[in-house]
Formats: structure tokens, C-alpha cells, sequence
């Protein structure tokens, strides 16, 4: 048989629960209590709890620091210059949640989680007759250890390292990282690590991350930064007279861009929402949109250039316009095409006629040539005959 607070948990939820549907008062009973952790300074931390009753318990947060003459406070939402967010809502059941951002040493020790539906609970005078019921967990944060990381340039490759200076906490081994893509993994125990990777600079620009396997985890991180390597979506574009023209340039590369302009050879940026031209922008991305394009004014090149903290990039697209007849020119074509054959035919059948007349003629004196040789098949049978 199940012993202890987790073993209870079951029976008192049932109870609780059937306590209600009888529509009885019920005592407050937890039915998820928060856990104790270890972060780092820099962290963040949140702890949840849930509680039953009837009426609907009221939950409250209350902290007691590790200082010996320290005693608990309760917290509220925006405590500690706003670092502390306590989320709560009250349907069929309690749950409330508090959030801690920015961890420091300070925010080490004791929190509790009090639940309570007696209607003098917040009495100034009164004390209530159902006591606070509390659940505890402990918060250890630890100070988080520096990480030295560098990125170096050896035989045409790129080696990323990362050291831990002074390490606090057993390492079990190491991970790389990049983005949510696992690069490489070891059992290693030394607060020294590193990663190769083959190719060039700007090929392999963004952030890379040191994981090491503590408890908790401490992460460092190593950036690659290049000048922006913008690409465009089609170097060649097509449009109509009289359409919209949307060019297109994106960059992946890190640093992220700040800025991007357009302009076309031999002219001056193109200013957004000027004449016929609209550019939108986001992030990598930048689209320029030509309203009713022009064969005269609109056929060119257009650079979009892109700036970040390393630099500048660009890149260049040629538009080219076409006129309204043409998507008329396949089908014009194709009737050119008919009447020449048309021409040809007729010619030649008309040079052909002579020709045919002949025929005729010969076929005529046909007969003449096959009497003239059964003649002379008769002849010779005569002639055998005597």
C-alpha cells in the first residue's frame, strides 16, 4: 500500500472531489505541489501549484531567504523590480504560477505555496478557523561560472572553443550546437572544449552553442559574424507593361540585417512609397514592387543592399519588361507559319497541273501498246499451230 504525501494524494482528490458534488464545504487539499530546483544566476524559474476545495481555495506565495534572520515574505506580482510574475486563475479549482526572471544569489531559499478557502483567511483580526495548508520547495541558485569562447582560423578551417573557467559543478561531457541541430557530443570531463568546421567564413555564419553536462546545464555561446551575404530570388526578372514587378533579395547570414535599400544603376536610393515604388522589409527578407511597369523607365538593373554590424552586402537583379503584344507573338506566330504553308501548297499545285495532263495522255495510248502485243502473241501462235 502506498505510504506518504504522493501515496495520500489519490484518496484526498476523491474525497475532495466527491465533497463537491455532494455540494458540501470541503476542506482545501493540494493536488500538485511545486518542486525544488537548481538554476544559474542569469536563469529563470517557475513553480506551479494546484489546489481543491469548496469553496475554491485562494492560493498565495510566500518566500523565506537562506539568511539566518530572515523570515517569510510574501510575494506579489512585480516584486523584485518586476522580476516576479504571478499568474493565477480560479476555475472549478486553484492554479497559480510564479515566474522568476534574471536570477541572482538572493533569490536562493525557501518557497512556499498557501492554500486556504475560509472566508476570514485575510481577516485583520480574525483568525481563520481552516489554517493556511502549505506546500514547500527549495530554489538553489548558483553562480554561474564564466565561459571563455573564441572562434580561430586554422588551415583554411574553424575552430570553435569554449573554456570554463573555474567550474563549480562535475561535468559529464559536452554537447555543440547549432540552432536546435546537434553538431557533435562527448563524455569528455574537461572544462575545455571545441569544434571544427571545414569550409569558408561566410558559409557557416550564425550562433553556435557549448553545452556542458552539468546540473543544471551551463551553456556558452560563439559567434560567428560576416558581412551580409545577400542572395537574390531570381537574378533575372520578367514583367509585363503595365503590371507590378516584385524583386526579391534575402539574407541568412549573422549578424542580422539592420538595414536594407534598393536603388537602380546610376540613380539614387529608392525611397519607399515614392512614384510607383513600394519595398517591404522583415528581418532577412526585402521585396521591392514596381506599380504599372514601364519599358522606358522601369528596364534595368536593381541593387539591394543590405547593412549590419560587420558591413554591407548586395546584390543585383536585372528586370526586363515586355510589351502588352507580347504574349500576342506565339499565337502571331503560329499564323505566320499557317499561311506560308498555305502558300507553298497552293504554288504547288498550281506549278503541277501540266504535269498531271501528261499523265492522262499516256494512260490513254496504254491500251494501244497491250492490243499490239496480244497481236503478236496470236501471230506466234499461228505460226505453232502450222
Amino acid at each position: 500500500m502506498a505510504t506518504g504525501p504522493r501515496g495520500l494524494m489519490a484518496p484526498l482528490v476523491l474525497l475532495l472531489l466527491g465533497a463537491l458534488a455532494a455540494g458540501v464545504a470541503a476542506t482545501t487539499g493540494f493536488i500538485k505541489s511545486p518542486l525544488s530546483q537548481k538554476r544559474l544566476t542569469q536563469d529563470s524559474v517557475e513553480l506551479y501549484c494546484e489546489a481543491i476545495g469548496n469553496p475554491i481555495p485562494e492560493i498565495q506565495w510566500w518566500f523565506e531567504g537562506n539568511e539566518p534572520n530572515e523570515t517569510y515574505a510574501q510575494l506579489w506580482d512585480g516584486a523584485r523590480q518586476d522580476r516576479v510574475k504571478i499568474n493565477a486563475t480560479y476555475n472549478l479549482h486553484s492554479t497559480s504560477t510564479i515566474y522568476i526572471a534574471n536570477l541572482t544569489s538572493d533569490d536562493s531559499g525557501m518557497y512556499e505555496c498557501r492554500a486556504s478557502n475560509d472566508p476570514d483567511r485575510n481577516h485583520l483580526s480574525k483568525s481563520p478557523k481552516v489554517k493556511w495548508i502549505r506546500s514547500q520547495a527549495n530554489v538553489f541558485v548558483i553562480e554561474r561560472p564564466d565561459i571563455k569562447a573564441q572562434v580561430t582560423i586554422d588551415s583554411g578551417s574553424l575552430v570553435l572553443s569554449c573554456n570554463m573557467t573555474a567550474p563549480s559543478l562535475g561535468i559529464d561531457g559536452h554537447e555543440w550546437m547549432h540552432g536546435d541541430k546537434i553538431l557533435r557530443t562527448d563524455k569528455d570531463s574537461s572544462p575545455f572544449t571545441s569544434h571544427t568546421i571545414e569550409g569558408k567564413v561566410e558559409e557557416h555564419s550564425g550562433i553556435y552553442e557549448c553545452v556542458y553536462k552539468t546540473s543544471p546545464e551551463i551553456k556558452g555561446q560563439v559567434n560567428i559574424s560576416v558581412t551580409p551575404q545577400v542572395v537574390a530570388y531570381k537574378k533575372s526578372e520578367h514583367g509585363n507593361e503595365g503590371d507590378t514587378g516584385v524583386l526579391t533579395c534575402k539574407c541568412s547570414s549573422f549578424p542580422p540585417v539592420k538595414n536594407w535599400i534598393w536603388s537602380k544603376s546610376g540613380q539614387e536610393a529608392i525611397v519607399n512609397g515614392s512614384g510607383r515604388h513600394i519595398i517591404k522589409s522583415s528581418g532577412n527578407k526585402t521585396e521591392l514592387r514596381i506599380l504599372k511597369l514601364s519599358i522606358e523607365d522601369d528596364m534595368g538593373d536593381y541593387h539591394c543592399n543590405a547593412t549590419n554590424d560587420q558591413g554591407v552586402g548586395g546584390a543585383v537583379i536585372n528586370l526586363r519588361v515586355r510589351s502588352r503584344l507580347a504574349a500576342l507573338w506565339p499565337f502571331l506566330g503560329i499564323v505566320a507559319e499557317v499561311l506560308v504553308l498555305v502558300t507553298i501548297i497552293f504554288i504547288y499545285e498550281k506549278r503541277r497541273k501540266p504535269d498531271e495532263v501528261l499523265d492522262d495522255d499516256d494512260g490513254g495510248s496504254a491500251p494501244l501498246k497491250s492490243n499490239a502485243t496480244n497481236h503478236k502473241d496470236k501471230n506466234v501462235r499461228q505460226r505453232n499451230a502450222n
